[in-house]
């Protein structure tokens, strides 16, 4: 038995994942020549014979797809076989034109480009549920299998209140376009913990560069849930991993509630109506068999090569886990910052290019965690950004702005308190920080001269400071009081201190 959602002991409880993730960032799609980015297009105007299925067209497999996929293999821990194929996988259904996926599929020997991988992950360390027992224990999740395929066009449910019946629009620009599904075994055991997963999953792909999350529908996840080892059921048309949550938690509480009233759990599909937050059966659950897969005649098998996942591998870019590991060892940041910047690609890049300006890790990064994503969370907090605007969007910063505020607090040009207002200044106006202190005279007055000079014109205007002094040690800082607000808080205290007990001692 393991604790459920509700945090008591109940039915095993078991979810696995099917994500989709399509490869956006590839110049055309799968077997064709048509533009990859298809959402610019007017429906249905970026097709071809080939996507679109025509009797006597020739599919042409992109190499670059390969590539990418592999190396999601790669950050998955999955084998990559030296032979991969592909298969037709018969249904029919209104979004596939040629009335059949092609796709990859195991069946007497390994066809798909990934198999048998693993891949850790750490949940929330703000959750307060008892789903992930300790927040810093890595959970792993097993990885079936991760194959390569085209994805489906796209199909719009219209409501027509005047007519009779409602009806659908069919726009197959996305037909074609390269998709990688990921198959995890049903290590989950906690809703909270499939989104987490989501999260992790999505800044692995915008580290590796092969999709932008950011565009509608580039990645997408279908769910399967099973109560006390029942029948699973598939969760389809999810529209973001918000609502994977909850149509989870509806969905135990369905399989629940029948299992109480003695009703058998069936194993089918059902679409998530996101409306209703309630999830609505499709069709029947389909079995291997009925797909009928078959090699497809027109793909060669690929023959891979024993060198080819060395040569990948060697072009993948830095991963999150290995970037965490340089940032601890190597910058000296703490493991709680380091993880701060690591789990966003965007402020992980930006972090990065403060750098170029200013050689200091620790400083930059912590002005980046404990006052630029302040300042975001706040703002967004308060909604007043644009619902499409997130993350450095919403501020007019650039890195070199940050890294000339570390800079200038380091060489102790400015106090920190007086730094914070520059720094929210900077990010109003957009204007680089050197450029605020020239223009607001705020630079710090180092020169012990200048203090000196103060101070003698402070005891100038007020003689009776010299003599109550000699009775009230308080005295002295009732007149560093008086210099901070002669200097607008620009002269060091220690330093002040100093100098006005040296010169009432001259006195």
């Amino acid at each position: 038995m393991i604790l459920n959602d509700r945090n008591k002991a109940g039915p095993e409880l078991k979810i696995g994942l099917e994500i989709h993730c399509q490869l956006t960032f590839l110049h055309t799609k799968l077997f064709c020549g048509c533009l990859s980015n298809y959402r610019n297009s007017a429906p249905n105007d970026n097709t071809c014979p080939i996507c679109l299925g025509l009797p006597g067209t020739l599919p042409l497999l992109n190499k670059r797809a390969v590539e990418f996929a592999s190396m999601i293999c790669l950050a998955f821990n999955c084998s990559i076989p030296e032979k991969i194929s592909f298969y037709r996988k018969n249904y029919f259904y209104p979004d596939l034109p040629k009335n059949y996926q092609t796709t990859q599929y195991n069946s007497y020997e390994l066809s798909s480009i990934g198999y048998e991988g693993s891949i850790e992950f750490v949940g929330d360390s703000k959750s307060k549920t008892d789903d992930l027992k300790n927040s810093e224990e890595r959970t792993k999740i097993r990885i079936t299998r991760v194959q390569l395929e085209e994805d489906p066009g796209k199909i719009t449910y219209e409501e027509d209140k005047s007519a009779a019946n409602n009806y659908s629009l069919i726009d197959y620009n996305r037909a074609g376009v390269s998709l990688v599904e990921i198959v995890t075994e049903p290590d989950f055991s906690s809703p909270i913990a499939v989104r987490i997963f989501l999260n992790e999953i999505v800044n692995l792909f915008e580290y590796l560069g092969v999709t932008d999350p950011s565009l509608e529908g580039s990645v997408r996840c279908d769910v399967n849930v099973s109560v006390g080892g029942g029948k699973k059921v598939e969760i389809k048309n999810i529209s973001s991993f918000k609502e994977v949550e909850k149509s989870i938690y509806y969905e135990i509480t369905r399989q629940k509630t029948l299992i109480m009233h003695s009703i058998d759990v069936k194993p089918e599909t059902r679409h998530w109506d996101e409306k209703r937050k309630v999830t609505v059966a499709a069709r029947s659950k389909e079995e291997e068999e009925e797909y009928r897969y078959f090699p497809e005649p027109d793909i060669p098998r690929i023959i891979l090569g024993s060198k080819f996942v060395s040569r990948v591998r060697t072009s993948m870019p830095e991963l999150p886990i290995e970037r965490l590991k340089r940032y601890i060892e190597v910058y000296k940041i703490t493991e709680h910052t380091a993880k701060i910047l690591v789990n966003d690609k965007r402020i992980s890049d930006f972090f990065e290019e403060s750098l170029v300006y200013h050689k200091s890790p620790i400083e930059i990064s912590n002005w980046i965690v404990n006052e630029l994503l302040t300042k975001i969370n706040e703002k967004d907090r308060q909604g007043l950004t644009d619902h499409n605007t997130k993350g450095l969007d919403i501020l007019t910063i650039s890195p070199k702005q940050v890294a000339e505020m570390a800079k200038l607090v380091e060489i102790k040009s400015l106090n920190r308190t007086t730094a914070r207002e520059i720094f929210d200044k900077s990010i109003e106006t957009g204007t680089s920080p050197l450029k605020l202190i020239e223009t607001l005279e705020i630079e710090n007055i180092s020169d012990e001269k200048s203090i000196v000079k103060v101070i003698q014109e402070i005891l100038s205007s007020q003689p009776q400071l010299i003599e109550q002094s000699k009775n009230n040690p308080n005295t002295i800082n009732y007149i560093l009081g008086l210099i901070m607000k002669e200097t607008k808080g620009r002269v060091n205290p220690q330093i002040a201190l100093r100098l006005i007990k040296e010169s009432l001692e001259d006195i």
